[in-house]
């Protein structure tokens, strides 16, 4: 179990975001290429690259690997990404990818990958003003999603009193994807009556959910979501018209927002120009992004351009480099307060019956 803590790690913190990333990119990468520490999957891969992984020695230079495909996962042991220096046997969780185009991911997160995220996590809850002590609603994936952990992040690191809803996203696909909508409408409601039982017979002060969700209480209870004093909101369906529409109906209650994945994630910073700008910085510099070219991955946008999301990981226990999402955003030009880029204005690149993105 997370241990129950009231101040927030800014050691860890400011350890991270101090990091010199080129630095950082020739520790991991030597971490999982050297025989005595390495991965077994990069391993394995290194005779096969034409050239020596030891000679990267910047961050930019992990353009030599091009880009990592995410297929690989599906069938590869996941165990395999992680270094032998991580003691055997390995005890811990494995995550699933949503799994929208196809068979989903696999991912392990060792003990200081979780670490990584809780803290992220809570520095998140703390930017985004939500106050420690509270009654929360988590309405959303749970089970082999890795934001199911939200839950126990928030009870734990934030000393809260949290209700659980569950969400299965895929399943929702399944039916889009099988063009019965009616369905869809009919486990929506199953979702919202959950959410609106727990907010009618108790004090619930914030709400943990998916925009397409929280935007159906919305209409359906507006009443309910006008107690709240928050909502926390993951994914990439929030548009600016979203944000409005939310931020009127909550009228002055916190809005927090994140961004990403079972791989890497980015946490929400505050909305600017009444919601026209939602932007998020990623949990450097074990994650970080960059936005590019969709026809030209090899090169990155201007500020202010819109560009397909290219997503590395640099975990001393999992190395992933140069993934292309399935998201378009804006390349984002963040404060002296970040050591990277951000992204804004997430949206999905392309939604079809195929790849729909349903409730999350």
């Amino acid at each position: 179990m997370l241990p129950t803590t009231a101040p927030l790690d800014t050691s860890a913190m400011g350890r991270w975001l101090s990091m010199d990333l080129d630095a950082w990119t020739r520790h991991v990468v030597r971490r999982h290429f050297a025989p005595e520490t390495g991965s077994p999957y990069w391993l394995k891969r290194r005779d096969t690259l034409p050239f020596d992984p030891f000679d990267i020695t910047r961050y930019a230079e992990l353009s030599a690997f091009g880009h990592f495909t995410l297929a690989e996962l599906r069938d590869l042991d996941p165990v395999d990404l992680v270094p032998q220096a991580v003691p055997r046997p390995l005890s811990g969780r494995v995550f699933d990818s949503g799994g929208t185009t196809g068979r989903p991911c696999h991912v392990f997160y060792t003990g200081p990958m979780l670490d990584h995220h809780s803290l992220w996590r809570r520095f998140g809850l703390v930017t985004a003003g939500f106050q420690p002590g509270r009654s929360w609603v988590y309405a959303t994936p749970g089970g082999p999603h890795v934001v199911g952990e939200g839950a126990a992040q928030i009870a734990h690191l934030y000393a809260s009193v949290v209700y659980g809803v569950d969400l299965d996203p895929r399943w929702i696909k399944q039916l889009i994807r099988g063009c019965r909508l009616a369905e869809v409408n009919h486990y929506v409601d199953h979702v919202v009556d959950q959410i609106t039982d727990l907010m009618s017979s108790r004090r619930i002060d914030y709400l943990e959910t998916t925009p397409a969700l929280f935007q159906a209480l919305v209409r359906r209870h507006p009443e309910l979501v006008g107690r709240l004093d928050g909502v926390g909101l993951g994914g990439t369906q929030i548009v600016p018209a979203m944000y409005r529409e939310f931020a009127g109906a909550l009228g002055g209650g916190r809005i927090g927002t994140a961004y990403g994945n079972t791989f890497g994630c980015a946490m929400g910073l505050p909305a600017e120009q009444n919601g026209d700008v939602l932007p998020y910085v990623p949990h450097y510099p074990q994650v970080t992004m960059a936005v590019v070219d969709r026809n030209d991955p090899a090169r990155t946008v201007g500020y202010g351009e819109v560009g397909q999301v290219r997503l590395t990981v640099l975990h001393e226990d999992l190395f992933l480099p140069h993934i292309l999402e399935r998201d378009q955003a804006v390349r984002y030009r963040t404060s002296a307060d970040w050591p990277c880029d951000g992204v804004a204005n997430v949206q999905p690149l392309q939604v079809s019956r195929a790849a729909p993105e349903g409730i999350y």
